[in-house]
């Protein structure tokens, strides 16, 4: 039965590894478009209302994303969706940075620094939680 529990661990634990470092490839080749393209203030125009959460019996919370417009240096409109979530809705008007494709105005992307904040806090707790769970699958009463 302990054997059993340790391949389920591993198997979380090889889960977790590959889902983190899908996410940090991701990331990392959003950032490396975004460093070389130009950057401008895009105003928002409204939201998408998303959920989030309900993994493992947590509650699903109300996430919103927002829609935004902005101009190339020629003057042509473009609009776009944020990939950010925000717990409450952006102001529409309100300004955020965005990076365009110069190649192609309609491929952009918001400029934001959680998602290194939310990576650098996710690998130590899944890195916690592992540990926990190879604990619990040692000093698991088999009788």
């Amino acid at each position: 039965m302990r054997i059993v529990l340790y391949i389920i661990w591993a198997l979380f634990v090889a889960g977790a590894i590959f889902a983190l470092v899908q996410t940090l490839r991701k990331t990392k080749r959003q950032e490396k478009l975004i460093a070389s393209w130009p950057k401008v203030q895009a105003t928002v125009t409204g939201n998408v209302g998303g959920w989030s959460g309900g993994a493992g019996g947590s509650s699903q919370s109300r996430r919103f994303y927002p829609t935004y417009q902005f101009a190339d240096p020629n003057g042509t409109l473009y609009a776009g969706e944020s990939e950010v979530s925000f717990r409450n809705q952006q102001v529409p008007g309100s300004l955020v940075e965005v990076a365009y494709n110069p190649a192609n105005p309609n491929q952009s992307f918001q400029v934001a620094s959680e998602s290194k904040m939310i990576l650098g806090c996710l690998v130590p707790f899944f890195a916690l939680f592992s540990l926990v769970l190879f604990w619990v699958a040692g000093s698991f009463p088999l009788s």
